[in-house]
């Protein structure tokens, strides 16, 4: 009313973090939490295991801001100690299952891991690692038999007292730490608060249109922030996880089918799959409403493909785990087929050159991110935190993504290439990714990455890494089909066949192995 003076009494603005929106999801909501397999587990069930399991953890003596690694294979169990740890208030450390016994033990002590929390199968090997390279004071939790120092996930469960209330969390409390995939280098520690997690959240629901009943299917392991894209956005409205225990194309058809899966995010060598097993056998696909693509770029041919066979086309996503993002939406996508689109509302980006000033429209550069969801750091690695920060003119910190792109003059992004990746020949930066979407053209070939070998007269030169479809293609027909088509600077000077391009567990291709494997060809 006018004129009249504001109450001495005033509502607490509050905004729950995740643990606080699985309860309330919990109180609400009657529908499947969870489906993996023939099991389901619905909110309020999932609600109170996540309970129970954060009360255990203190029981146990693991509390705020103490790190538990999840060393699990995609399921409910899985689900549960991830939302679980968060509850405790002690942050999760996701391991992605294909590192080595050495890599694991590096991030175990890394993130100063005060327990474990492992499948069946991974239990086994960490008995063995820990038995080898002993941390002090580690607790270890299995979801199979308790045996020797390790107990079992039912007498945690046990452990929680009855009743009683989860701790609150501070917003800028540590949540989880992702490790990065290692495809430039060793692998860091990714550091993300509880509302960054949270904004991260409700902003991608947003551009990847996530809606109250989502049902989702996950195929990438849990461990992946591809799958956190997924199981966050899921979990924001209350929706359905569908879990697999690893990708299948038929059986993640057949997943859309029955359960009228509406979302999902996958990789383009997942998509390549899908797309050649629905042209073989169809499956009715008409509950998709967003599908995702991220990891590496979706050619254009491909992306094509995948318009005509799903209802809903697809939404290129291109990203980092440190908190740059940028999507392609469905409507954009026709005339523009190589773009990854523009930043997620309430976030910025500019294309810089090598002398640290932003680039004109057309120019390639860094690509630099602002925002909410941009990690804070990286763990213990303040150097590395430093190195990827750029400041501008104004004072204003941006992320570096070490990707190079360029924006047209509509503002949408095309990526050129991974700066760590480009090709110095003769003076001339040349981008992979540029030659890479040439020899896909070529009916033989059914993937490529192009690198740089060391050259007498250019320094570096390109060559390219093929798996071919099958045993008529030709090496020295590839070569000359591909530079009638390239630029001269750009022409390949060898072509190998390989099995199979190296990739992480994401569907990355790892050049820097590829660069290893075949360091020491030389070219004239």
């Amino acid at each position: 009313m006018r004129g009249s003076k504001p109450s001495r009494f005033a509502f607490e603005a509050h905004q729950p973090l995740f643990p606080e929106i699985i309860e309330l999801h919990g109180r609400w909501q009657r529908r499947d939490a969870l489906i993996c397999g023939e099991r389901r587990c619905a909110w309020p069930e999932f609600s109170a295991q996540v309970n129970r399991l954060a009360r255990g953890l203190n029981e146990m003596g693991i509390n705020r801001g103490d790190r538990v690694a999840v060393v699990m294979e995609n399921g409910i169990e899985m689900a549960v100690g991830l939302f679980g740890i968060m509850a405790a208030g002690a942050v999760s450390v996701p391991v992605n299952l294909t590192v080595s016994d050495a890599a694991l033990s590096t991030m175990l002590r890394d993130s100063a891991t005060r327990a474990v929390i492992a499948t069946p199968s991974q239990t086994a090997r960490l008995q063995a690692l820990l038995a080898r390279e002993p941390i002090h004071g580690i607790a270890s939790i299995t979801t199979g038999t308790a045996q020797a120092t390790w107990i079992s996930w039912d007498e945690l469960m046990s452990l929680a007292p009855s009743g009683g209330r989860l701790q609150r969390l501070a917003d800028d409390d540590l949540m989880n730490i992702i490790y990065s995939s290692g495809t430039t280098g060793e692998p860091k520690g990714i550091a993300h608060t509880h509302r960054g997690r949270r904004d991260w959240a409700y902003d991608l629901a947003l551009a990847l249109r996530y809606r109250d009943g989502a049902i989702t299917l996950v195929t990438i392991g849990m461990y992946s922030n591809i799958s956190w894209v997924s199981i966050l956005c899921t979990m924001l409205v209350g929706g359905t996880l569908v879990i697999q225990a690893g990708f299948d194309a038929g059986s993640a058809l057949d997943a859309i089918e029955k359960h009228g899966v509406t979302n999902m995010s996958m990789v383009p060598v997942q998509y390549q799959r899908i797309a050649s097993e629905q042209e073989r056998w169809p499956r009715g696909l008409s509950s998709l409403s967003a599908v995702m693509s991220c990891g590496s770029p979706l050619h254009a041919d491909l992306k094509k493909t995948l318009f005509s066979l799903l209802p809903c086309g697809v939404i290129e996503l291109f990203g980092l785990t440190e908190g740059i993002i940028t999507t392609l939406q469905p409507e954009d996508a026709p005339g523009r087929w190589s773009s990854v689109g523009k930043p997620l509302v309430g976030t910025d980006l500019k294309i810089i050159g090598a002398d640290d000033r932003e680039a004109g429209a057309g120019e390639p550069g860094e690509i630099v991110f602002r925002g909410r969801i941009v990690m804070p750091g990286y763990l213990n690695r303040e150097q590395a935190t430093l190195e990827v920060r750029w400041v501008d003119e104004h004072g204003l910190d941006w992320l570096r993504s070490g990707d190079i792109g360029l924006l047209d003059e509509e503002g949408f992004l095309y990526i050129v290439d991974r700066k760590k990746d480009m090709i110095l020949s003769g003076g001339q930066n040349l981008f992979p990714q540029d030659i890479e979407s040439v020899l896909v053209r070529h009916p033989a070939v059914a993937e490529a990455a192009v690198i740089g070998a060391s050259s007498e007269r250019w320094e570096e030169t390109p060559v390219a890494v093929v798996v071919p479809r099958d045993s008529s293609a030709r090496r020295d027909e590839l070569k000359a089909w591909c530079n009638e088509r390239l630029g001269r600077r750009q022409r390949i000077a060898d072509v190998i066949f390989v099995d199979e391009l190296p990739r992480n567990a994401n569907g990355k291709v790892l050049k820097r192995v590829l660069r290893t494997r075949f360091g020491d060809l030389r070219y004239n």
